[in-house]
């Protein structure tokens, strides 16, 4: 991706490009090249520094639909104290890595990507920010449209810090390790500083917040290597005992939460999920990744974890159904699995209940830009 592009931010975010795949990604020598790489970005004018303290207002285009959300430094200790929730757990290396890209780098890259249920009076404060031209303004490499807007007005930089003053939370829904790797960083700069006030940049993290009414989940669907020595026959009467089974001649329409699509010997089937087939109060049981896993790919198709299991692979829904038929038509894979997409407030409820969502259930798209706003540490 970054062949023949010098002021590639992969030069940055994933320095060891640069390098001999023989390289530890994880050696200093990476990270400093990364930093090198920053800072010559900034020397030769690729990237400049706003003469003053800012927000942005960042707006996504993706097929005709947009998503507006604010770039801002959010608390490292609310994070901490779950004030800012989380959904998912965080592997401690790559945690180490992020902390330490940060650390190296004095800098924060790329952002989290976080939600807020209440539109009032947020969202039409967006409106009006964003009634003028952008600051900058570009189509990426995948066709998706990127608008910002600096936001240094100081009544309306007071007007914005007010109005996310009366949320309760907000909620992580993608950059749970770059979050975790801000808190650390913050532990160990805090710990190191005598003179810590709580005041410094290392106490916040990057962020880019939304409302949840311009935010869409996009399904995560299943593909399976084999059967586990059923026939297609023989799996769907297995899952007669959770599922209200029909073949359709076509491929099925999903239109709420609890319905499937399985596809297999070129044939469409409709599940959907009996009521006594889950916990309905359980706020991840729920979940269709939930449902699909506990009573049909686990005790029939005998893959019991799916993050490990190398018979099972997940497609984003972006790629759509054409994809998964594709995939078992081609004959790499028997089964494909088309799954509702989960919900926002689904994802709340999980959060809130200190809960970690089901493996592989929520896909969201635009995804942000790396080095569209970076943070350092030091201002």
């Amino acid at each position: 991706m970054a062949a023949g592009n010098p002021v590639s931010f992969l030069r940055v975010n994933k320095s060891e490009l640069e390098f001999d795949d023989s390289a530890d990604p994880y050696s200093h020598e990476v990270y400093l090249r990364g930093k090198a790489n920053l800072e010559k970005f900034e020397k030769t004018g690729v990237m400049m520094r706003d003469a003053q303290s800012c927000f942005y207002i960042y707006r996504l285009w993706m097929e005709g639909r947009a998503q507006t959300g604010l770039v801002a430094l959010t608390s490292c200790d609310e994070y901490d104290r779950g004030i800012i929730k989380r959904h998912e757990h965080t592997r401690p290396e790559k945690v180490k890595d992020r902390a330490t890209h940060i650390e190296v780098l004095g800098a924060q890259v790329g952002p989290a990507f976080c939600a807020f249920r209440e539109d009032k009076p947020l969202k039409p404060l967006f409106a009006s920010i964003t009634q003028g031209k952008p600051t900058y303004d570009f189509v990426a490499d995948d066709g998706i449209r990127h608008e910002l807007w600096v936001v240094n007005d100081p009544k309306t930089v007071v007007a914005i810090q007010e109005g996310f003053k009366k949320l309760e939370t907000i909620y992580i829904c993608d950059g749970h390790h770059r979050s975790a790797a801000a808190s650390e960083v913050r532990r160990r700069r805090m710990q190191n500083n005598t003179a810590h006030t709580g005041r410094e940049t290392y106490n916040y993290f990057l962020n880019v917040i939304f409302p949840a009414s311009d935010l869409k989940i996009l399904a995560y669907n299943r593909v399976v290597k084999d059967l586990n020595g059923l026939t297609v026959e023989a799996l769907l009467e297995k899952a007669q005992q959770s599922f209200d089974v029909t073949h359709t001649q076509t491929e099925p329409t999903l239109t709420k939460v609890h319905e499937f699509g399985l596809y297999a010997n070129k044939s469409w089937y409709k599940l959907v999920a009996k009521p006594h087939s889950f916990d309905a109060k359980s706020p991840t049981a729920v979940i269709d990744a939930s449902i699909i896993h506990a009573n049909l790919i686990a005790p029939f198709l005998g893959i019991t974890d799916p993050k490990t299991d190398k018979r099972i692979d997940f497609v984003g829904g972006i790629r759509g159904t054409k994809e998964l038929v594709r995939l078992v038509d081609g004959g790499e894979f028997k089964l494909a699995i088309a799954c509702y997409a989960t919900t926002l407030e689904q994802l709340f409820q999980v959060a809130d209940a200190g809960d970690v969502m089901p493996p592989k259930s929520t896909w969201f798209e635009p995804k942000l830009r790396d080095g569209v706003v970076v943070a350092t540490l030091n201002d």
